[in-house]
């Protein structure tokens, strides 16, 4: 198909898949490492550490791969925006997915020692560089394909994908779990799903190599109008939208992480939740962030991308204070409720956020600038949470928790307040 001016188009059905399958196998490997690290990676990496030094040491990992996502974002969104979207979606998939099969493979370091962590962090950042350059190809992939009024909707397509990333790679883990003794579980079992990662990839390498590239770009190219330097004139002309979009996503990754990586941890050490429990609440709880996410993004299309995300940065501040008594209660509706509030809110700002940074910024760097706000948002918003969060805990209870929640909502708040609104913008 093509349109009147001969630029190819693709199909609704091809574009959805094609930017949903790999942000789902992308998300899947990622999730896989935080749900390990919240279970089992302190004593499989870190045994010579004491219990709370083992877990923060763990989630320190954890944390590697959110400060190499901006590199990975500069260097794929750098050339994104010089050869095109596609060949980066491929290269991104196939980086992510590589380092994520060698963590199943890592011994650890009963084994070979110290060689052990520092490996993993390695491969930990590997991911984020390949993470990095994923969701802002996935992103433009479908908002440059999409019909006028419609990008919100096109926009859900990898929105989606992290919902149902984490539901396969947390299925898998209690699996594992409800099959395996917790010596086998320890020894080996939590290796599974990082190995399973291989088929994934190669199903997300057949899908993307058959798109073709979106048109949007394909026009700069034939204007002779391809950024040299991406990065140079993103800092120069948009770096107001580049530093308030980041900000924009803080309470998106605090919320998700800490009611997934941290609160596993959290109800499983400190509350005595059995694991098996916390892994199904949270499996059950995500089913409200896959539908919110839906919702929002579609309803962005009518009522515009500030209202909603406004709305859920409001509302974000309030559930932050309500997170953790309810969590605290031990009771598991409770505790559903707790993650499920959390997560449902989160979607409620995710899912605008597929069209709204794409549209934020100009094509000749759109790469570059969706994909760093997209990252640099995560070094605060993902890293820090389950490091902060067990600290806070441990010296002033979860209430302490909270607050920290409900301040990353006041900030996000703000970020979009002074964002404008891009809905009736046109891609140029």
């Amino acid at each position: 198909m093509t349109t009147r001016d001969g630029q190819a188009t693709e199909p609704i059905g091809r574009i959805a898949t094609a930017s949903f399958v790999g942000t789902a196998i992308e998300f899947f490997d990622f999730y896989a490492y935080s749900l390990a690290a919240a279970v089992v990676l302190d004593s499989a990496f870190f045994p010579q550490l004491d219990p709370v030094a083992g877990k923060l040491a763990a989630f320190s990992t954890y944390a590697v791969a959110f400060v190499s996502r901006p590199l990975g974002s500069a260097l794929f969104g750098h050339w994104g925006d010089r050869v095109g979207r596609k060949a980066m979606l491929i290269s991104s998939l196939l980086l992510m997915g590589l380092s994520t099969f060698a963590v199943g493979l890592l011994p650890g370091y009963d084994t070979i020692g110290v060689a052990a962590p520092i490996l993993l962090v390695l491969l930990r950042f590997l991911q984020g560089i390949g993470l990095g350059g994923e969701w802002g190809g996935a992103a433009l992939l479908a908002t440059e394909h999409a019909p006028a009024g419609k990008r919100g909707l096109y926009g859900l397509f990898p929105q989606l994908g992290p919902a149902v990333g984490f539901v396969a790679a947390n299925g898998i883990f209690l699996a594992m779990g409800a099959w395996l003794s917790d010596e086998q579980f320890t020894s080996w079992g939590w290796r599974v799903p990082f190995l399973l990662s291989i088929v994934l990839v190669g199903v997300g390498m057949y899908v993307r190599v058959r798109i073709a590239e979106t048109p949007v770009f394909a026009r700069v190219v034939s204007e002779q109008q391809v950024a040299k330097a991406p990065l140079v004139p993103l800092v120069r002309n948009q770096w107001r939208e580049l530093l308030l979009g980041s900000g924009a996503m803080m309470v998106q990754y605090t919320l998700f992480y800490t009611a997934t990586a941290y609160c596993l941890s959290y109800g499983t050490a400190t509350l005595k939740v059995p694991r098996e429990t916390m892994l199904t609440l949270t499996l059950l709880a995500v089913v409200a962030l896959g539908v919110c996410t839906a919702v929002s993004a579609v309803v962005s299309d009518r009522f515009g991308r500030r209202a909603v995300l406004i709305a859920g940065s409001g509302v974000a501040i309030v559930w932050g204070l309500v997170m953790f008594p309810l969590m605290d209660t031990r009771e598991p509706v409770l505790i559903f409720l707790a993650l499920a509030g959390a997560l449902g809110i989160m979607g409620l700002s995710y899912g605008p956020m597929g069209a709204y940074l794409p549209e934020l910024f100009r094509t000749r760097y759109r790469y570059t600038g969706a994909s760093l706000a997209y990252s640099l948002g995560g070094v605060l918003g993902g890293a820090v949470p389950p490091l902060l969060a067990t600290t806070l805990q441990a010296e002033f209870g979860s209430w302490a928790v909270g607050g920290y929640l409900a301040l990353v909502a006041v900030i996000s708040l703000a970020c979009v307040l002074a964002l404008r609104e891009t809905r009736t913008d046109t891609l140029d």
